[in-house]
């Protein structure tokens, strides 16, 4: 233990039989080493964007156990928006300040492959300096499977009908045995790396996710850090890693015990150190809630995500962020936390700092 702490001290990159030990270490420890690596980054600054989720579609042909927005027996209301209500919800977005539009759908056998990408490109053609974030790996799959896409075909197709980067979502825990439990049928591990390669192997930027707190264990989250840093050691086309909050209420993960704030915080400082070639460490506050994310911005975490507007997917299994956060509230929660408030774009170009 103490050449890990030696080597915490160093700021060497730490070997990954280094990084299976960290969750041995106390908090303040990790919280320590995280916050230096943070600030070395990204001094006091804490970051957030103007952005609009939406969903259009809760209708999926998987059927994952931590899953409560999509249509199923505890969520018998299934729904699919048109292009024109698509349309009209980010006109709104836009006279209220959004600057990015973050779409992601349940996986619907419905609808064919021009419903989920011509909507991006009627977003662009009022819209062209909107920046349209799209498609997790996991929706590339399921298109790709459905309708007989090669993966090269459908991100071509992202990026011809105007796609800018990609979210990371449908990463939860890459170890096989953990998704044969929780999301059997969803795009594997190493399709979902191989989705993101090919999609930064085109210049595009995207982010990275890991789902915890559920019936994984702290190897299984350090094998999922270690294989995000290989990924980002070739292609260097992570923007962010986001360590999502497992959100317990209406799904079919039996927990007995709910993880508390030590061990979120943990998590995400061990995620700073492990990932020292991701720029960015992002906690997700519509999954941490806000207070817990303003914690986290002194344990390695340095994006707190943005405003939102309207959130349907965490807030489906608990989580208190279906009306989304006022920037005037991210504003005032950073600065009397001591941190600069930076409200930037998509690429983490700075806009305005407060």
């Amino acid at each position: 233990m103490i050449n890990l702490i030696e080597k915490l001290q160093s700021g060497d990159r730490l070997e990954a039989s280094e990084c299976f030990k960290l969750y041995d270490l106390d908090l303040f420890t990790l919280g320590k080493f995280a916050n230096l690596k943070r600030q070395k980054l990204h001094g006091k600054k804490a970051f957030f964007n103007l952005n609009r989720h939406i969903n259009p579609t809760n209708i999926c042909a998987d059927v994952c156990k931590f899953c409560a927005f999509s249509s199923h027996r505890k969520n018998p209301n299934p729904y699919i928006m048109s292009h024109d209500e698509i349309m009209q919800i980010v006109e709104k977005s836009v006279e209220n300040g959004a600057k990015e539009i973050h779409i992601v759908s349940a996986h619907n056998p419905n609808t064919s492959w021009q419903w989920y990408l011509e909507i991006f490109k009627k977003i662009k053609e009022i819209y062209p300096n909107l920046h349209v974030k799209a498609l997790t790996a996991a929706e590339v799959d399921f298109l790709s499977r459905h309708h007989g896409l090669s993966y090269d075909e459908v991100i071509d197709k992202m990026i011809e009908y105007g796609v800018d980067s990609m979210p990371g979502g449908g990463a939860e825990i890459f170890d096989e045995d953990i998704r044969a439990k929780i999301c059997k049928g969803k795009v594997g591990s190493k399709n979902w790396l191989e989705i993101h390669k090919k999609w930064h192997e085109r210049g595009r930027l995207s982010n990275a996710t890991m789902l915890f707190g559920h019936i994984e264990e702290p190897k299984h989250r350090i094998d999922h850090m270690l294989r995000i840093r290989d990924l980002q050691d070739m292609t260097n086309g992570f923007n962010a890693f986001i360590p999502l909050v497992y959100q317990k209420d209406n799904n079919f993960i039996k927990v007995s015990k709910f993880m508390g704030s030590v061990e979120i915080l943990k998590t995400m400082a061990i995620s700073r150190l492990v990932l020292d070639n991701v720029p960015h460490i992002k906690a997700y506050w519509a999954t941490s809630t806000i207070n817990l994310a303003m914690v986290a911005q002194e344990f390695g975490a340095d994006d707190l995500d943005g405003t939102i507007q309207k959130e349907s997917i965490q807030s489906a299994a608990g989580a208190k962020s279906a009306s989304g956060m006022d920037m005037r509230n991210f504003i005032d929660l950073i600065r009397s936390s001591g941190l600069t408030p930076v409200e930037r774009d998509s690429m983490y170009n700075e806009i305005k700092v407060y």
